[in-house]
């Protein structure tokens, strides 16, 4: 065949498949008779590739430079017809691995020229198909008879139902032979010459940074919220939002004690994958080597199709990402160090481009901060609860012939406040009072008078003798901190209080008059010789005693007035004759109103009624 024939035969064959094309358009419920002639021109196709490679092996042998030059042109030319081939064609080795292809094959798959080259063709097909495609590659290349099955294509985004029909190949200058791949899409449109991809359009380009930019926003709201800190949801919410919008699959692995371990898993919601996400959540991440590389490394990577299926490591069912039908794969670090986040996408998605490590990047770094936020939270939370219940008792007891009842609220620091109520002999004691100055120092300081005044009432049945012995104790401690404290003993309708530079206690009578005991006295801590105030109350029946911390009286509204004892015992005035927990709610109600809201200093407010 002369040049010109073979030219001309090109032509032809490019109407043709034109044709076939409009054909598939216009009657897309009849495909059968168009795909039979689809594979008569896949036939015609076949035999020009090896008419011409024909004609390549009879060219005539000259000597010297014209030889070379002769080679030369026909090589070219080789090239040309291979690039002006009018249905896609791809050159693979015995491997899989594409070697040559041509531009209509690039404007099927959606990617760009020679994107492809160097890569493993068989990651293209559909994960079903992939051992079949194998066969007929072997088949191909080991008969030399051409092979033919129908498959799925994904890339890109893209799906395509195609007819793919292989033949050997022998190309010059190569030492191993080839195989000719010819694809025939049976379902899906073929990009005209010269058209730019979609996903690449200027609107295309600023919707997806609009989309990176806004899931930023949504990861930084989602993970400042407070129920982020008090509780572990961090992680499961993050990896909730990446795979409703960016992922098949998302993967989180954390760090505990040096090693990762998988802390979430979230599976495609379309699929019954039930079992499969199960064996992802047993997988071990140490035998991960992208896992173990981010962690190294700590940076992240992308893989835009995935070439070794064992990067994430192995389940049951074989290679992990094989499992999935990954595709694609982007994992980054969670933090410095914290852990790795992998997001996997499956056959017929976009794949992670660099743009979508960027982001992730940054996705992670927040989640890191979050997960780091979170702990020190909680053991903050845990360190407030500890000192909390080293202040106050979480139930006040029974006391024979008394009601009772309390509210503590913590100020901007915990532990300086306590109060307490406890059995002495032949009775019930109680005790308040509040270190002089804020933090841990304070917290212990006042967490050694609740349990001194307690431990020591065992043996004493005189609240003043306990308050002089604590004061004993912590002027030896040496702290420099003192301790505003009321202690009483009740045995009947006796009560007797010892007060160490205390506010005194209000005695709410039934007729509404409310009256203040001596109290008095100095602070503990201050002398070695205890100088406190010494009272005997009888309380009867309707009677309510209410004692009350410094933080109470001291609250300050918008104008900066204190609250102070007048509008405390304005208050309980209006109490009279009420349960001894309507009293403190409120005054609790009552000092909330008056400060807004606002608790600077802890407050304690407990209260006894004779019944």
């Amino acid at each position: 065949m002369t040049m010109p024939d073979f030219e001309h035969a090109l032509d032809a064959l490019a109407g043709r498949v034109s044709s076939l094309r409009a054909a598939r358009a216009a009657y897309p419920a009849d495909l059968a008779p168009t795909l039979d002639a689809a594979l008569a021109e896949l036939d015609t196709a076949a035999e020009l590739l090896a008419e011409a490679r024909e004609q390549l092996r009879k060219s005539p042998k000259r000597a010297g430079a014209k030889r070379d030059g002769g080679a030369q042109r026909e090589l070219k030319l080789l090239r040309q017809v291979f690039r002006a081939f009018p249905v896609p064609v791809i050159v693979l080795d015995g491997g899989g691995v594409v070697r040559r292809i041509n531009p209509e094959t690039s404007r099927m798959l959606g990617s760009p020229d020679g994107y492809l080259v160097g890569r493993s063709f068989p990651l293209l097909v559909d994960v079903s198909r992939r051992a079949a495609f194998r066969s007929h590659l072997t088949s191909a290349l080991q008969t030399g008879q051409p092979s033919a099955f129908e498959t799925r294509l994904a890339h890109q985004g893209r799906t395509h139902t195609v007819q793919l029909a292989m033949t050997r190949l022998t190309m010059p200058g190569e030492p191993q032979q080839m195989v000719a791949a010819i694809v025939l899409p049976i379902e899906v449109q073929v990009a005209e010459p010269g058209a730019r991809r979609p996903e690449q359009s200027d609107g295309a380009l600023l919707l997806a940074a609009a989309k990176r930019q806004d899931l930023l926003v949504k990861m930084a709201t989602l993970l400042l919220d407070e129920e982020a800190l008090r509780r572990p949801v961090a992680l499961p919410r993050a990896t909730r939002l990446l795979a409703a919008e960016w992922a098949d699959w998302v993967i989180a692995d954390v760090v505990r004690d040096g090693v990762p371990r998988r802390s979430a898993v979230m599976a495609p919601k379309d699929q019954p994958l039930g079992e499969l996400a199960r064996q992802v959540e047993s997988a071990d991440p140490a035998t991960s080597h992208v896992v173990l590389q981010v962690l190294d490394r700590g940076s992240g990577v992308v893989h835009e199709m995935v070439e070794d299926e064992t990067l994430l490591g192995f389940c049951a069912d074989g290679p992990v990402l094989t499992a999935m039908g990954a595709s694609s794969l982007l994992s980054v670090p969670i933090g410095s160090g914290d852990g790795v986040l992998t997001l996997v996408r499956t056959n017929g998605r976009q794949p992670f481009a660099l743009a979508d490590l960027a982001v992730m990047q940054e996705v992670g770094l927040q989640l890191g901060l979050a997960v780091r936020a979170q702990s020190s939270f909680q053991s903050r939370s845990r360190a407030a609860d500890a000192l909390s219940a080293s202040v106050a008792p979480r139930n006040l007891p029974d006391i024979p012939g008394y009601e009772a009842a309390a509210v503590y609220h913590p100020g901007s620091s915990v532990g300086a406040e306590f109060y307490d109520v406890f059995p002495v002999a032949g009775g019930w004691g109680f005790a308040l009072g509040g270190a002089a100055g804020k933090g841990e120092e304070a917290a212990s300081v006042t967490a050694m008078v609740r349990g001194g005044l307690r431990a020591l009432s065992v043996w004493e049945s005189d609240p003043d003798l306990v308050m002089r012995r604590v004061n004993e104790a912590l002027v030896a401690q040496g702290s420099g901190l003192f301790v505003m404290a009321v202690a009483g003993f009740v045995q009947g309708r006796t009560i007797r209080l010892s007060s160490a530079g205390h506010h005194p206690a209000a005695r709410v009578r039934n007729d509404g008059t409310v009256r203040f005991v001596a109290g008095g006295g100095v602070p503990l801590g201050i002398a070695r010789e205890a100088e406190t105030q010494v009272e005997t109350l009888t309380v009867p029946v309707g009677e309510t005693l209410v004692l009350y911390s410094e933080g109470l009286v001291s609250s300050r509204n918008a104008r900066g007035e204190p609250y102070g004892d007048e509008r405390l015992a304005d208050v309980l005035g209006r109490c009279a004759g009420q349960s001894p927990s309507t009293v403190v709610k409120a005054v609790e109600a009552d000092r909330h109103a008056f400060s807004e809201g606002q608790v600077w200093d802890e407050i304690v407010v407990l209260a006894l009624r004779g019944v």
